[in-house]
Formats: structure tokens, sequence, C-alpha cells
């Protein structure tokens, strides 16, 4: 009954949770709520009383701002308690209950295998927390928005149901997912089955027999290999039994393709017993023999390998993907190898190729990478339908246990809850949860297309490697583990006393399974193994010509088409400005800009089959606005229309044209373009960074990948970098994009590194990475001023014809006056030009190496030799002297050089920094750089 009183009011803030908790089981179930609530909330929402009916309206705003209303014009009402509303408030509590155990229940679960703490008390998970005592337990509560199989069961029932689900073995994190469809998946997934599986006798003997093979192969290596580091899965043998059941799971619901990604520990063990490498082949290399088929080569726990695996759906392809001493850094390399495949496949949800990654717990809440690579989860260009994540959770970073210096969060899991990704934290030393949290990750991936996480929770029985000695800084920790009987012999004692197992078959597996590795025979069951592929082959098109001209009708053509704009399209007037000039450089009116140079290299590639991806922090418009290759409508009112890619129209049946504006992110994405390039060898991949240095963030890909990445692996990567660069006065973060860091690292004809300076250049440049025989990853020093440089423009008829020049001669140049040659590269020449013209010097030449690596040295000597009269070789750079090309280059300009020759350096003096912050200060260094181009040099060398 409702009473108008004159006192305090039931509705103010003090009572806000209360009733929202109320109102939260009204709207579960309204006969849950005591009946003068239930009537006040169905006059709430303007309903009769309510009848169950599912037509109620369930909207939260009514009754809360009704509740505002109420309380800002003062104590009206009153509700007076009847003799239901301790009744009702119990009912409400039960409801907390419920919700805390979802919540929390995880907290108190049963998950460490060293029982090395007490598990928490949490007041939350405790009934006399919501006022019930010992008389409430036996008291019948409706429990219908739950799955425990009845819609009312007495208290001291659901509370043992609940922590039977939520505190088990098995803990999960889920209740934060805001997808009620989601979440309620989870709860019925783990309310159904209490959370325990009930696998068959067989499954059971199966998941042992994974255990033996796992703890099995790493004692094998130790008493064979003494001392050899091969960073031992020991302590965390359930892992295995877990990837089994995902491939095995994951192959009968259609998926045809898996990319995994690891670090080190455990690796060996994979690829063994899931991938079905020969351990025979795994112990050649132990002992020192190796195929000699590359130049450096890599130690085997980096070592990637592909096979074709068994599966009940039919043959899976299993890629373990290569990964050096970087930790986390495979994941988005593993993210982009997956996304070309799915796109190969035409997987557009990504239920045919599906992504595995494995962590180490202090990895993935200490690296950047791991937020990098998540936050590209649920974006349009790098999602990839979820990935299922395992951390093989040893509690222990390297030599740091203690959780408070290893993270600042609860668990190492916590970073994923930024997608909104469930946890299923399972102990290690229970197999069979193990194998049920494999399960449902699994298949919660296959049905929402989300990230899942498995956090094994398990140990390290050896140290960081087998060199290590880990009691030295772990003593307690250590002293658990040294009496850990191993989670084989547990599980073995489990299936003895259930008897599902004798007591010698445990024994008699173990026999077995050395006796296999004795005499090579395979763990896992593959249908055909290929140790060393894991790229896709080129595939037609690659030719030894260099020849990459256009036939001229061919691009009037592709012109007229990527200057079209659709009617009642209204483009911004400066937009607009840029087509109409393009559409006169494509009729041959005008000469062509940077902006046309790149689409028509774009749309040529497109129109004649070869697939382009251009990512990066602003590739859809260009940095420096000059690309403009995504138009949008000025009359547009939604972010999901008024989008138009001319691109993407040049011809029927033409390639995919894809440009994307990334996240903001070097290092991820980066990564996952590599990963893009080394799965889709026939796709120009590029990766364009907002400034060249921005490459600075990203420099372990450079490093690890994309440089040694085939000298080391055998990964061929035609991955192409544009990275803006030209010392303009735009201070130390906005003028170079460090060439000399990639200068330092060619090698073995491993990259190309260019500086192309004119748009026919770029054209000619980006055609032959696709239609070249060699597949190599090629940077590209790309301009900024150079954009819109009235002299950097070409020709039409330049782009018909003709190939990328590596060196570019004076044509201006009289070679019988010509006594001093300037050699340079990107934008100084159009400089040196400049002062040439303004003091009419007619005895030195510019010409401009565009090609850096591999250095250009047959074409550059000829060059020379063209100057009959040459006494002085000058190289000039806008790049202090210790940084640019300076250093790289002097060897091979020296080695050119004719006796009687002087070579020396016209440039800034060495820096600390890439460039000065002062306008004035660059001005006055730009210009005695030209003086010193013209007049004085510095002499280096004399011949």
């Amino acid at each position: 009954m409702i009473k108008q009183e004159n006192s305090s009011s039931y509705l103010f803030g003090g009572n806000a949770p209360y009733i929202e908790d109320l109102y939260e089981a009204y709207l579960e179930n309204p006969g849950s709520v005591p009946e003068n609530w239930r009537m006040y909330f169905d006059a709430m929402q303007h309903l009769p009383a309510s009848d169950g009916s599912d037509s109620r309206d369930i909207a939260h705003s009514p009754v809360q701002a009704s509740f505002a209303e109420r309380a800002r014009l003062g104590p009206i009402c009153r509700v007076v308690a009847s003799p239901d509303a301790e009744l009702g408030r119990k009912r409400v509590s039960v409801q907390k209950l419920i919700a805390a155990y979802r919540n929390i229940g995880s907290r108190r679960a049963d998950l460490d295998p060293l029982k090395r703490q007490e598990r928490p008390a949490l007041p939350d998970l405790e009934p006399s927390f919501y006022g019930f005592s010992d008389t409430d337990m036996d008291i019948v509560f409706n429990t219908s928005n739950t799955y425990f199989g009845s819609e009312t069961m007495p208290l001291r029932e659901l509370i043992g149901n609940l922590r039977e689900t939520y505190c088990g073995t098995l803990g999960i994190e889920f209740m934060y997912i805001t997808d009620q469809t989601g979440k309620r998946w989870w709860q019925a997934k783990f309310e159904t089955i209490r959370a325990k599986p009930d696998f068959s006798p067989e499954r059971k003997k199966h998941i042992l027999e994974r255990l033996t093979a796992a703890e099995g192969f790493e004692r094998y290596l130790h008493t064979r290999f003494i001392g050899q580091k091969r960073f031992s899965l020991e302590g965390g043998d359930s892992f295995i039994p877990a990837m089994d059941e995902i491939i095995q799971r994951a192959g009968k619901a259609g998926v045809l393709e898996i990319v995994i990604g690891m670090a080190h520990r455990g690796r060996l063990n994979v690829l063994v017993n899931i991938m079905g490498k020969n351990p025979l082949d795994l112990f050649a290399e132990f002992e020192g023999k190796h195929a000699g088929d590359l130049p450096s080569g890599d130690v085997k726990y980096h070592q990637g390998f592909t096979s074709d695996i068994v599966t009940p759906g039919g043959p899976v392809n299993l890629s373990l993907a290569f990964n050096p001493s970087h930790l986390e850094i495979v994941n988005p390399v593993v993210e982009g190898a997956v996304k070309a495949r799915q796109v190969r496949r035409s997987d557009r949800d990504g239920s045919q190729v599906l992504p595995i990654l494995v962590h180490g717990d202090a990895a993935f809440a200490g690296q950047g990478v791991i937020m990098e690579t998540l936050n590209l989860a649920l974006t349009r260009g790098y999602g990839t339908g979820g990935t299922v994540h395992i951390v093989i959770n040893n509690q222990i970073g390297f030599t740091t246990s203690d959780p408070r210096d290893s993270r600042s969060t609860t668990y190492c899991t916590d970073v994923v809850k930024m997608i909104e990704a469930p946890v299923l934290h399972v102990n290690g030393d229970d197999p069979e949860a193990v194998v049920l949290a494999a399960q449902m990750a699994l298949d919660y991936r296959q049905a929402f297309k989300r990230d899942v996480v498995i956090d094994i929770i398990c140990f390290r029985k050896l140290g960081h490697n087998e060199q290590d000695t880990p009691a030295m800084t772990q003593p307690l920790m250590y002293k658990n583990i040294d009496k850990h009987p191993g989670t084989r012999k547990l599980y073995a004692d489990r299936l003895l006393s259930q008897g599902i197992i004798k007591a010698n078959d445990a024994e008699a597996i173990s026999k077995q399974f050395r006796k296999d590795l004795d005499e090579g025979r395979y763990s896992a069951n593959p249908v055909l193994v290929n140790k060393t592929i894991f790229t896709a082959e080129p595939g037609p098109g690659r030719t030894e010509t260099s020849e990459t001209g256009v036939p001229l009708t061919e691009l009037q053509r592709i012109s007229e088409k990527i200057t079209r704009i659709p009617e009642n399209f209204r483009i911004h007037p400066l937009v607009e400005k840029v087509v109409n000039d393009r559409r006169r450089m494509g009729r041959g009116e005008h000469p062509l800009d940077w902006g046309m140079g790149e689409h028509l290299a774009f749309a040529s590639l497109v129109a004649g089959g070869y697939p382009v991806r251009i990512t990066g922090q602003d590739s859809g418009r260009g940095t420096f606005s000059h690309r403009h290759a995504v138009l949008h409508d000025q009359n547009r009112e939604k972010w999901d229309s008024g989008i138009y890619i001319p691109l993407q129209n040049v011809t029927d049946n033409q390639a995919p044209f894809t440009v994307i504006d990334s996240v903001l992110s070097e290092e991820a994405v980066l990564g996952f373009e590599y990963g893009y390039s080394i799965s889709a060898p026939d796709t120009l991949v590029i990766w364009e960074a907002q400034f060249g240095d921005f490459a600075n963030g990203a420099q372990v890909l450079i490093d690890q990948f994309i440089t040694s990445g085939e000298v080391k692996w055998g990964l061929a990567s035609g991955l192409t970098l544009m990275l803006p660069h030209g010392y303009e006065g735009q201070g130390p973060e906005h003028s170079s994009a460090r060439p000399e860091r990639f200068l330092q690292l060619c090698a073995e004809n491993n990259i190309q590194v260019c500086q192309p300076t004119t748009p026919a250049q770029i054209f000619h440049l980006l055609r032959r990475q696709m239609t070249a025989m060699a597949l190599k990853p090629l940077v590209i020093l790309t301009p900024k001023s150079l954009l819109r440089n009235k002299e950097a423009v070409s020709r039409l008829d330049e782009l018909s014809e003709g190939h990328f020049r590596n060196i570019i001669g004076d044509p201006a140049a009289d070679p019988k006056k010509i006594t001093r040659l300037l050699a340079c590269s990107g934008k100084i020449y159009y400089d040196l030009l400049n002062r040439r013209r303004e003091n009419t010097m007619e005895n030195a030449a510019v010409i401009r190496v565009e090609q850096l690596y591999p250095f250009p040295f047959e074409e550059f000597s000829a060059e020379i030799r063209r100057y009959p009269g040459l006494k002085e070789i000058v190289w000039c750079q806008d790049e202090p002297k210790n940084q640019g090309y300076w250093r790289f280059l002097q060897h091979y300009i020296m080695n050119a050089m004719i006796p009687g020759q002087q070579f020396g350096y016209a440039g800034r003096p060495a820096s600390a920094s890439t460039a000065c912050g002062y306008a004035a200060m660059h001005a006055l260094q730009q210009q005695a750089l030209l003086d010193q181009a013209y007049g004085e040099f510095s002499v280096f060398y004399n011949k």
C-alpha cells in the first residue's frame, strides 16, 4: 500500500541503489518484487498491472526520470513497509548475491596449483553481507534469471550452485560485456553444467595421453640434451591438451586455417606435439645440424612451421609464425597474416581462418604491443573475427613473482577488458577444466566473432631457461614447485581412482611415447608437413623485365575513371579543384603532380589485377592533403554514407583497392601490414607513416622482421613503407625518416631504399614493386614540399614508357664544362638546382641518387665517366653529417672515382638531434650547406 506522508522519502538518493536493484529484479521477473513495488513500477511505465507478458516496456529511463523528478519536488511520498517488505528486500538481496558471484566469483576460485596463498575472503560472496542468517537458508526464492534448471530453489542450494559454478577450478570474468546476448550466453554455458565437464572415459584417456606427450617430450629433451636451452613447458603441461582441443574443435566447426603466434616457452613442444614436426628433425637441430639453405638462420625456438592436421571436419592448415626474442611482437604479425588469408578466401566474418595467440603472463601485462593489437580487434580494416588468446600464466616474469612488482592490475589479463573480451581463469592442475575452457572459448569466438582469453594458471618448473637457477630469487615458490608431483601424475591418479585406467596404464603410455620419440614417430597426426613455408607463393605476373610503363591510351582511360564524381555528390571546393586539376593532367593539359603519379600507379595496378592496400594514420586524405583517395560528400549526415573511392571504380572486375585510416599506432599497425604482406605476395601492401620518424615507434618490426626475416627464416615480403622525409624547418620530429637506420640494416640485398623526386619516378617505383621478379621490402622516403613543388612534375608520356631510374643525371649540364659533380638524394636536388641558376654556374653538374640500396654502382660509375674534366665529387645532403647517407655511401663513391679526383662533403655538421627547432637557424644552416656545395667543401678523400 502506498501512502502520501510529509516525511523523508524512500526515493531520496540514499535509497537509490536499493530501488534500482528492485527495478532490475522487476525487469527480470515482476513476480520477484513485493506487490506494492510491482504496482508502483507498472504505474511508472504507464501500463496496467503487470501480467508477466513480454510486451512491457523495459527501459530504465522513465522510472529513473520519475525518481529524479520526485526527489526534486521534495519529500512528498513514502512507501510504507508492508508485511511483504522484508521478504521483498531478501528477494532483491538474492539477486545481488547472484550478481556478485557472476562478477567476482573468479577471485574466490581455486586457481593456483601451488596453493601459495589462501583464497581471499570476499564479503560480497557471503550470505551475511546481505543480511541472511542460517534461518534463511531453507527459504525458497525465485531464481528464474539463472540457468540452474529450476525457477525456484532454497537459498542453501542456490549458494551451493553459485560456489560450484564460479569458485571452482574454472573462474570467469564476463559481466563487463555490454552485449546482453553474449553475457547470457556465458551464464547459460557456465550455470547449466556448474562449470564442470562431463567427458567420456575415452576423452579423459585422450587428455592423459596429451599430458603424457607434453611432459614426456620435455623430460626426454632434458635428459638427452643436458643444459641446452629449450624454454621448457613443464608446469604448464595442460596447455597442450588445450591447443589440441581448440584445433580439433575448430576443424569440426569448419575452420580451414589456423595461424598461431607464441613466444618461446613450450614452442618446441607445440612443434612436435601439435604441429606434427618430426622429432628426429628437432633432435638434429639440438645436435647443431642445419640445412644451410638460409644465409643466417635462427635458433630453434624462434622457428615457424606449417602443416596440415587431421580433424573431424577435415584437414586444417596450421601455421606457427616465426618469432624473435621480442616476446609479444608477433601478435600483430599473426593478425595481419590471418586477415590476408581471410581476404584470399572471401572469409568475411572469420569463420574459416582463426588466429590463436599464446602469451606469457608478465609479457601480456607489460608489453604495450598487447594493447595496440587488442585495439585493432573491432576496427574495420584490421578485425579478424576474434582471436583466441591463451596465457601460459607461470606466475613469474623472468625473476619477478611478486604481483606488486609485475603489474598494477588484479589479473595479468585485465587489459582485455578494453574490448570486453571474456577471460576464463583456469587451474592448470585440472586438465579437464582447461579443456572445457578451450571448448567454451572456441565456441564463443565462433558464435560472436570476438576475442576471448584462456588464462591457464600454472608454474614454471625450471628457470627462465634451462641454464637458470630460479631458487636464487624465488626460494619459497620453488620449494612448492619441487614438491609438486606434476600435472600428468595428478591426473593419472585421478583417472585411476575413477576406474578409468588401470594401475600400469599411465606408465605404459609414458613408455610408448618415449619409444616413439626414439624412433622418430609423429606425436600429432599430420596429413602434410612443410617445415619451411609460412608465406604464400607469389603468383604469375612477376617477370625479369624492369619496364613498367603503361600505354598512353590506358593512362588516359583510367585518368577519366579516377576523376569522375557521382551525380549529386558534393565534394569540398578544395578537393574539387584537386580533382579538376587531375582531370586536366590525365588529358595532357597540365604536368602531373605527385598525387596524380601515385593515383595512376594505383589505378594501373588494380586494373591489371594487382590488389592494393594502403594504411596509415591519414592515408585516405594524405597527411599533407595530397592524396584524396577517399572523397567525402559534404551533404552527408551519417558516418557510414557519403563516401566515394574513385580507385575502387577504375574498371570492371578490377582487383581490390583498400585504403584505411589506421588507429593511432605504429608498432601494431606496421606489424599487421608485415603479416599481411607475407601472406599476400601479389598485393601491394603499403604502410604510410604520418611523418617518417614515426617509424621509430615500430623499430622492433623493422629490425627483427622486415629487414632480417628473409635471411633468418626465408620469409619473403614485398611490404612497402612510405616515410615522409625532408628538411623544411619543421623541427627534430618532423624532418627526418632516419634513413641512416635503414641503410645500416642493409645487407645481402635484403631490402630496397629509394627516394624518388618526381611523379614519374613514384609511378614506376610502385609498379616495379609488383612486377619485378624479386620480392623485397621497399622503403620509400617520400617528400613533403615536393608534393606541390612546381618543378617536381612529370609529363604523362613519362609514365607510358621506361622504368624507375636509379640514377638521374643532369640533362642541362655540358659534360665538357663540368669540373665538379654534386651528388645528392631527395629534395635538396631542387635547392641545389635553384642556387646554380641564381649564380649561373656552368662547371657544376647535379645528379640524383634515387635508389640508395641496393646501390646502383655501375650506373653511378658510368655517370662519373660522362664528364672527362671532372675533378671534384661532392656528396650533398640536408641531414647532419652523422646521419643521412654520407657514411653509408662513402665507400661506393670512393670505389667509383678516377685517380686525380677529390671527394668531399657538403651538409650540416654532426648533430645529436635530427634537426634544429628554430626556423632562423634552419635557414642559416641551409644557406651554409649550399655555400659549401658550390664553394669551399671539406675534402674527405683524394684518389
